[in-house]
């Protein structure tokens, strides 16, 4: 009996052991102010070798969507896997409630040795702990050896039989646009999105901007040899994201197609077939889940979001039938004091709900001298000089109705709003009432959550007299370096 009793013992003693060689090390890759559009992988413009050699390696997603169109509700969703205001993270430059967990606790109760190198942007950062580096950001991709201290957390990871997680954050192709090659790119010989207003600053912004995608592209390929080189790709899933859109207008700080959507890209040999593409909707807070259950760890009942596994596998061709958004002006450079927005979206068409429909829509793009490019105001020149295109366009971004509604499977830019078809009446009926549900089980009560914003701020650990004495952050993004924001 007592041996029958060490027999089994040591079964599942071994059976353990084998799991736990078997968890695959996770690769989580994000570029910064990134439309999917524009990456040469998706049809865009922007040159991308690594990432289209991964999407025929992996599978690639054209339905995947964040909550929030700014980096830092973003980063906090991905990492946490809770929509933004039920964490507490709703405006930008924020934080998340005390004692909120994140990926990083739950990895590592699993075993994993959990890093985030490059961008941050999150805190407290007791909810994020992560062994953090700024490497992937600073460091040359075209160098060799340009990641010692990652190649040296998987050397250490690969002794110790360790599985590890590694959050690789890029700055790119955030502004200002100083990275990478822009002669690749003649800006005379660029196609112009439909919402945007034809002028020289313009296609010289675009110029530049559509250079750091491919420098972000080449981040990417650099980790990927990593990976290859240390002999870890085999047994380690990668994922890369483009973040939220640009930050030229009708992407970025809106939720406007271009501002919520995303690219994503998976690759894990042997459980994700080759080539393949998906139109799933899944969206950034299903992340955290999705890792944690490939990792063969629980997933915390606190998540919003849900494992999309099954989708990666091949075993499911669906996982969700809405994506919802969010964006918040109040406590952002130039940002309209009350311009809360609210969406929810199917795969075809896209709800907004503006909040504060009777304010103009202001942010760091707007003003003088732009989110550190300057084209917005050739814009205005141009409107004031009568061009149609100009006029239009600087009026759909600076005024807003109270409601829109687009069929952003024709119209992936928002140009037609269809809010009085009477066709898609009952449609516009089922995504505010969705939408109504969604913020009524987040806690979110819309103008009264957006008027608390800036008690969510100053997540990054500044002083009360700090932030007393420059309440808006009017000295965030001086001099040359890039910012967070």
């Amino acid at each position: 009996m007592i041996l029958r009793l060490l027999i089994v013992f040591l079964a599942l003693l071994t059976a353990g052991l084998v799991t736990a060689a078997e968890k695959p090390n996770l690769v989580f890759i994000i570029a910064d102010d990134c439309t999917y559009l524009d990456m040469e992988v998706y049809g865009g413009q922007a040159k991308t070798p690594h990432t289209n050699q991964l999407a025929k390696e992996g599978m690639q997603f054209s339905r995947c969507f964040q909550t929030a169109p700014m980096c830092s509700p973003t980063r906090h969703n991905i990492y946490t896997g809770i929509y933004p205001v039920k964490s507490g993270a709703w405006p930008n430059h924020t934080r998340v409630y005390e004692g909120t967990k994140s990926i990083a606790h739950y990895l590592q109760d699993a075993g994993y040795r959990t890093a985030l190198s490059g961008k941050t942007h999150i805190n407290p950062r007791s909810s994020f702990p992560f062994e953090y580096s700024n490497e992937f950001k600073s460091a040359d991709p075209a160098k060799e050896n340009p990641y010692p201290g990652l190649k040296k957390l998987i050397q250490e990871s690969k002794k110790a039989g360790t599985p590890f997680s590694i959050m690789a954050c890029s700055n790119e192709p955030h502004s200002p646009y100083d990275k990478g090659d822009p002669s690749a790119y003649p800006p005379e010989s660029l196609k112009l999105p439909p919402t945007w207003v034809d002028t020289p600053e313009t296609r010289m912004a675009y110029s530049n901007y559509l250079a750091e995608i491919t420098y972000y592209d080449a981040q990417c390929g650099a980790l990927l040899d990593l990976l290859e080189a240390e002999g870890v790709a085999d047994n380690t899933l990668v994922m890369v994201v483009s973040e939220q859109g640009s930050g030229f207008p009708f992407a970025k700080w809106t939720c406007f197609e271009m501002g919520l959507a995303s690219g994503m890209i998976v690759r894990w040999p042997g459980k994700v077939e080759p080539g393949s593409k998906t139109d799933a909707l899944v969206e950034y807070t299903d992340i955290a889940p999705t890792f944690l259950a490939a990792a063969g760890a629980p997933v915390p009942e606190i998540m919003d979001g849900k494992s999309f596994l099954s989708v990666l596998t091949g075993e499911a061709d669906e996982h969700k039938k809405y994506t919802f958004g969010l964006h918040t002006t109040k406590g952002i450079i130039n940002g309209s004091e009350n311009f809360g927005i609210r969406s929810c979206a199917t795969k075809t068409h896209r709800y907004i709900r503006n909040l504060n429909s009777d304010v103009k829509f202001t942010n760091a793009i707007t003003r003088k001298g732009g989110d550190k490019v300057s084209f917005w105001e050739s814009w205005i020149e141009k409107a004031e000089g009568g061009d149609e295109q100009a006029v239009a366009m600087t009026k759909k971004y600076s005024f807003r109705p109270a409601e829109e509604l687009y069929d952003v499977e024709n119209d992936p830019h928002c140009l037609n709003n269809l809010i009085d078809d009477p066709n898609l009446a009952d449609l516009k009926k089922e995504l505010s009432a969705e939408l109504d549900a969604w913020m009524k089980s987040q806690g979110d009560k819309g103008a009264e959550t957006e008027a608390l914003a800036h008690t969510r701020q100053g997540g990054r650990n500044k002083k009360k007299a700090d932030e007393k004495k420059n309440p808006k952050g009017k000295n965030r993004g001086k001099g040359k370096k890039k910012t967070e924001a």
